[in-house]
């Protein structure tokens, strides 16, 4: 019985250890919206971090839903390394005119939505461990959904 007790804790703790090593996208502060789910392509989610590959685009999702009716909707991101964020410019950050977001303005309250994104991930990128800051925002400046997205920068 005891024998089984100590493979029963065992089994509990490395799964408690397991989960612990999985890519968790954390909120950064959202304001007016929630995300409810984020793809990365090609993100191993059971490691601590998802792997940009240097001099290709990676593909993100963000399904969200807005708490009140918004207007516009602008992405900002940042690379945030030792507490400071350093701009990733993207080349389409006005959502709503960008044909390839799923977005088409003006949002709604409380419907869902599912935007998507693709960063490019330069040559010039040193390799490093980065937290991913991204933020959509409305037309005031206020973050519908902002959320932390580990990643390795390869």
């Amino acid at each position: 019985m005891i024998h089984l007790l100590v493979l029963c804790t065992f089994l509990f703790v490395s799964g408690v250890v397991e989960v612990s090593d999985a890519v968790s996208f954390q909120d950064c502060g959202s304001k007016i919206g929630r995300f409810t789910a984020v793809t990365v392509s090609g993100c191993d989610t059971t490691k601590a971090a998802c792997d940009l590959v240097r001099n290709t685009n990676a593909s993100l999702t963000i399904d969200f839903i807005p708490s009140q009716d918004i207007e516009k909707v602008t992405a900002e991101v940042y690379g945030v390394i030792a507490d400071l964020p350093i701009p990733f410019p993207l080349s389409h950050p006005d959502v709503c005119a960008d044909q390839e977001s799923n977005i088409h303005c003006p949002l709604k309250k409380d419907t869902p939505y599912s935007y998507k994104a693709i960063l490019p991930v330069k040559r010039e990128y040193p390799r490093l461990t980065v937290q991913v800051k991204w933020q959509l925002k409305n037309e005031n400046k206020q973050d519908i959904v902002c959320v932390y997205i580990p990643a390795k920068i390869k």
